[in-house]
């Protein structure tokens, strides 16, 4: 396909905000400051800040100068950068497409249980009781309804196109949630009991460090930033070639890791507060209680604690998730659009009601075998297939592509790039560093 006929972002803030969204999800509001107050809080954090910058930032320049490379969708993107190799490269490209749509057909469904979430608050406000204890508890007809729900969302922001769906949401939800934590972040810090949370986040305690806690915050900082999927990919191709593409995912992975960062600075004094207010967080052993559900547990309880207050405050709350999420869910779902639209030559409209419908039958068919299917789903895709795809994208990048091509694609939009730190660096930072940093994560 032509670069004059593919669709492209308007602005440099659009692009940023729209990837910024795609890294920003539940990743980073709940799995982040669980993973930190499962292990130690502050000293999780500087390892998870050293590993954004140590891994996550190198490759995910990588991937958006795939992307920009080929002009294109993953397939032909890594072709573009394979061209002996075309059928391999194709196979990489519909292996990327095939797990970022399981991840996201697990995701439609946590997604689901987060409106859920924010419905029961409003339910119960208009006295419909009954109605708010059916969407937030668990059971098949619910896990359903609210992941459909969620799906038929993202389909309709996809649908609209990159300019005026991905970039015009992203661009309007991202700012958004960051008024939202500025807001719930302050008041939380009002509360008694805050401070505890606040001192375990902020003061190192190094009786914690240990391999695992490495390897936790190696994990987070990877799947944090959606690589390994090829969304960065797909959002890369819809970059300008003045791009500076550096300077760019550097701002990209910054907004990434602030967003984390102030999840931390909410959710970690949140707990407190719960327990000041009397709900229980750990256990007689010190590990942290419900870690996988505790954004629908301990912060619910507390705001129960909170009273009318609580009710304003847990609508905000999960208002904040729900638009995290689809921020998120719009670039998974992005992936194997532009394949499909640009591979089978067919329209953005047919093609998004297709994909996404499959996903959602995907999705029905993990919440009719919940117990079964849904973690080995989540382990399948994020502990294996996004590692070992990011990892082969890194070899790619560092030992296939042509130097010189390389640099030629790289210098676009930031010319003196040959001459600076950056270059003398990252080319065998890639090739070395990174291969041997992912097996680390792979190997543990």
């Amino acid at each position: 396909m032509a670069t004059g006929s593919r669709a492209q972002f308007s602005s440099k803030f659009g692009f940023i905000m729209a990837a910024a969204g795609s890294a920003v999800g539940v990743g980073n509001i709940w799995g982040f400051p669980t993973q930190a107050a499962s292990n130690g809080g502050a000293v999780f954090l500087l390892v998870y800040l050293l590993m954004v910058f140590v891994l996550a930032y190198p490759l995910l320049v990588a991937e958006l100068t795939i992307g920009r490379h080929g002009q294109a969708n993953p397939i032909k993107s890594i072709q573009s950068i394979w061209p002996k190799q075309k059928i391999a490269a194709a196979g990489l490209g519909i292996a990327g497409m095939v797990a970022v749509s399981l991840i996201l057909s697990f995701y439609g469904i946590v997604a689901g249980w987060l409106l859920g979430s924010l419905f029961a608050p409003i339910f119960s406000l208009l006295g419909l009781e009954s109605a708010a204890t059916w969407v937030e508890s668990f059971s098949t007809e619910r896990n359903l309804v609210m992941m459909v729900l969620f799906m038929l969302i993202t389909i309709r922001v996809v649908r609209s196109g990159v300019t005026d769906g991905i970039e015009r949401w992203s661009s309007r939800l991202m700012p958004m949630l960051f008024v939202l934590f500025g807001l719930m972040t302050a008041y939380i810090l009002t509360q008694d009991g805050a401070s505890d949370g606040l001192a375990m986040y902020l003061i190192p305690d190094f009786s914690h460090l240990s391999s695992d806690l490495v390897i936790s915050a190696m994990g987070q900082a990877f799947f944090s930033l959606s690589l390994g999927v090829c969304s960065m990919m797909v959002y890369g191709s819809y970059l300008s070639k003045n791009t500076n593409i550096p300077k760019t995912a550097a701002q990209v992975a910054l907004i990434d890791t602030g967003v984390a960062f102030a999840a931390g600075l909410l959710i970690l004094p949140a707990m407190f507060v719960a327990q000041h207010n009397g709900v229980e967080i750990y256990d007689a052993s010190g590990a942290l209680l419900s870690s996988d559900t505790l954004v629908f547990t301990v912060l619910p309880a507390m705001f129960d604690t909170m009273g009318s207050t609580g009710i304003i405050i847990s609508i905000l709350f999960f208002v904040l998730m729900v638009i995290a999420a689809l921020t998120s869910s719009i670039s998974m779902l992005e992936v194997p659009v532009s394949c499909a639209m640009e591979e089978l030559n067919k329209e953005r409209n047919t093609v998004v009601w297709w994909i996404g419908g499959i996903i959602t039958l995907v999705s029905a068919i993990i919440v009719f075998n919940f117990g079964d299917l849904f973690g080995l789903v989540i382990t399948a895709t994020t502990v294996y297939a996004q590692p070992i795809l990011a990892l082969i994208f890194a070899l790619l990048v560092g030992w296939v592509w042509r130097r010189d091509q390389l640099l030629t694609e790289i210098k676009q939009g930031n010319p003196e790039l040959e001459q600076g730190l950056f270059w003398k660096i990252w080319p065998w930072y890639v090739r070395v560093v990174c291969p041997a940093l992912i097996i680390l994560v792979l190997a543990s």
